[in-house]
């Protein structure tokens, strides 16, 4: 934070340099002076000045983002709650904080470096085993940070405020915690957390990332069922919603990531039999394997009964 903040009086400085040399060119009596020294000072005057707003526009929220406080809250962590959380990481949680996208979840996956955005900045996930940093966590604290994308100190978490897991149930986001309690302590000596550089907050008060809306306080599922409603929650701690946009109906390619297909289209084609067999074997009826991009193996340690409820979502009308 203070790294950014020295930056941000230097981007101020420059503006404010640039913005007296607009004006002593525009005052100047030459006028090629007036209008080449106004016109590039002006440009450049305009380019910092919307730098620093963007900056401190983000910085606001990243530093000070406006959430609730951490619920008062102990989870019971009954076997019960202990295996549906287990069940739910291994379908959502490993895909980004396992090491190599598997078990331990001792995190240390810098994704903007992996994913072409490093110019921005570390954005690492998290261990969260006991061995990691969620150990001086409390269990509300651990609450907010998934519904609500805040860590312990009251700083935005960048990726997970993103996240369709902010839109898990209370009671699935309190098996999550009561599974990530019973782990054995891991440590990893990759470097975790978000750490962004003043160009990355810049770009992201820009818009080019939009944040969602805020999320609700509490949240129940609904009733588990081969129903459309119930598959849209399963497509939620799956993960589907984070690629395939909101609504799963694909997203359009942008600056920085390329454009991720509609699914409903294929698995209109399929039987339910078919689409299940697909997602077990990564393998589509015709032979061909789905694309290495698609990360069908986490979607494999769905049940039968959860699939059968995602088929209903992906063949019913967005």
């Amino acid at each position: 934070m203070f790294v950014n903040l020295l930056v941000l009086l230097i981007v101020l400085a420059i503006t404010f340099f640039f913005g007296r040399l607009t004006y002593r060119a525009v005052k100047a009596q030459r006028m090629w002076v007036k209008i080449l020294g106004g016109l590039g000072a002006g440009l450049l005057t305009l380019v910092f000045a919307a730098v620093s707003f963007f900056g401190i526009k983000k910085m606001m929220t990243v530093y000070s983002p406006s959430a609730a406080s951490a619920p008062d809250l102990k989870v019971d962590s009954t076997p019960e709650q202990i295996a549906r959380g287990e069940y739910i990481a291994n379908i959502g949680c490993v895909g980004c904080h396992g090491v190599d996208h598997a078990l331990p979840l001792a995190g240390g996956w810098n994704m903007a470096a992996d994913e072409g955005f490093g110019f921005m900045g570390q954005v690492s996930t998290e261990n969260l085993t006991p061995g990691g940093k969620l150990a001086g966590y409390t269990d509300g604290e651990i609450f907010r940070a998934i519904r609500h994308g805040v860590d312990k100190d009251g700083n935005l978490l960048l990726f997970m405020s993103m996240l369709p897991y902010r839109e898990l149930s209370d009671d699935d986001i309190e098996a999550v915690i009561a599974y990530l309690r019973s782990l054995p302590a891991e440590t990893s000596p990759a470097p975790t957390g978000d750490k962004l550089n003043f160009l990355g907050i810049a770009i992201m008060g820009s818009g080019m990332f939009p944040m969602p809306a805020p999320a609700a306080d509490s949240i129940d599922a609904p009733p588990a069922g081969a129903t459309p409603e119930y598959g849209k929650y399963v497509a939620t701690f799956g993960e589907c919603r984070g690629c395939h946009g909101p609504d799963v109906t694909g997203t359009p390619a942008s600056s920085v990531a390329p454009a991720v297909p509609n699914p409903r289209p294929f698995v209109g084609t399929l039987t339910l039999e078919e689409f299940i067999q697909s997602f077990r074997t990564g393998i589509r009826p015709n032979g061909t394997a789905f694309s290495p991009a698609m990360p069908w193996q986490f979607a494999s340690h769905m049940t039968d009964d959860d699939l059968a409820a995602l088929y209903a979502y992906l063949t019913a009308e967005p």
